[in-house]
Formats: C-alpha cells, structure tokens, sequence
C-alpha cells in the first residue's frame, strides 16, 4: 500500500506502479545504476521501457533505446528528456551491438534491460516479433567490462562459450522476476528493509507527482470490457499499460 498524493489520477496511480517497482528492482536493487553510466534499454516504448528510461535518465545516466516501429521511434525522442541515442531494429538491418559500441566508444554499455532475447537462428524463429530481438551474442558483444545483463528471458540458456565471455568482461546476468519478492519469506523481509532504507513506493508515486515518471497508458477501460483488455495483454498485443477502472 501507499498513500496517493492528491496531484496524481487514480489512472496514472494503478498503470504507473508496477512498472515502477520492476523498473528500481532492476535498476536500484539489481545493476545499482548512477551517474556518469550508460543504461540499453530494449523496446523503450513500452509502459516498463518508458518507466525505465526515466528513471536512469533521473539518477543520471546516458541512456541508449531500441525501438520495434517508426511510430516507438518517434515516441522516444519526443520524450521530455530525450535518450542519447535510438536504435530502430524495425527492418532488421541495424545492428544493435555495433551501434552500442560505436555510442560508447567501443567500451560497451554498463547495464543492458531487454525485453526478451533471441536464443536460436533466425529460421528457428516462429513470429514476427522474435525475428526484431538482439540474439543473446549481441547483448555479451555490447556489455562492457564488469557490466550488468538485467533478462527478462526466463528460458535464457548460455553455453560455455558464452559464460566465458561473461566471465572476461567481469559481467554479470540477472533474471527480472516480477513476482520474486511474493515467492520468497526470506526475502519478504530483505525487500521491506528496502523500502524502509528507501521508500520505493512512495518514491514512484512522489515522481510520477513531480512528472519525473510519466507513465505510457491508453484510456482506461471499464469493467465490463476487462476480459478482451485480458486477452490482449496475454497475447502480448498491448502497447500501453491497460488499466480497469470501476
């Protein structure tokens, strides 16, 4: 629970916090990020890439992003702060390791958060969005020395020669599990000690206040339209973050 502060719309409020509690998991609690830093957001347009961006950028990082369409490029550097660089992947032809090298000097990003990676050869893949994500080779290419790879990608599998890689660069791999923190007893209270050092929750909702967070939501949508709204989320198929109002 946390307390709303009166500038915030309950919309605003409900489609904001949980990407901002996946967003200091990664970036706080996961890769620690601060100044001075580079961050490689994937897919910056969605709702979690969104909240992502604005965080780095507020604790001052340089931020790189890719984007899946024309319509997320645009998007993206019409953002208040605008990221350093966006990398559109939408015709398949941009490398995105080479042109996080060529960003960063060719020292290689700090802290990379994908939004899903590719694991096989591209025949292996089945749909068309699969075909836009960075091979997981691309993500050790651009990873700097002693960096942090935050996946999303719960069936990553590295082989030997991978883990090498990792293994010269001092990096390191975190998985971003959503629900970690209701899974564990143990780290129930390793996380309220979080929030008591530094109150996340009502630092997400003090930010969204100030307009520092500034949430990608579509309208909201009432009750009697929740199950569509549900049926599109878990098909992967929404854009924005879809909030039900009552």
């Amino acid at each position: 629970l946390v307390r709303k502060p009166e500038k915030v719309c309950w919309v605003e409020a409900a489609g904001t916090v949980r990407d901002g509690v996946r967003a200091y998991t990664a970036l706080h609690y996961l890769s620690q990020v601060s100044p001075g830093k580079t961050v490689l957001v994937m897919d910056g347009a969605s709702p979690f890439g969104t909240i992502a961006i604005q965080l780095a950028q507020h604790r001052g990082a340089k931020v790189i992003s890719t984007a899946y369409s024309l319509e997320d490029k645009q998007y993206l550097e019409r953002l208040r702060s605008p990221v350093a660089r966006v990398i559109d992947v939408s015709n398949g032809k941009i490398d995105v390791a080479e042109s996080c090298l060529e960003e960063t000097g060719g020292l290689g990003v700090d802290i990379v958060l994908d939004a899903g990676v590719k694991l096989y050869s591209a025949e292996d893949e089945s749909t068309s969005k699969s075909q836009l994500l960075p091979h997981k080779h691309d993500i050790i290419t651009l990873l700097g020395v002693g960096g942090h790879w935050i996946t999303t990608e719960k069936n990553l599998q590295l082989d030997p020669p991978d883990s090498h890689s990792l293994f010269l660069k001092g990096a390191t791999v975190s998985f971003l599990n959503d629900e970690i923190w209701n899974l564990s007893n143990i780290q129930q209270g390793k996380y309220l000690y979080i929030l008591l050092m530094i109150p996340i929750l009502e630092d997400i909702m003090e930010k969204l206040s100030s307009s520092v967070f500034r949430p990608q939501l579509d309208e909201p949508i009432p009750l009697y339209e929740a199950k569509v709204s549900m049926e599109i989320v878990q098909k992967n198929q929404a854009r924005k973050r879809q909030v039900i109002q009552f």
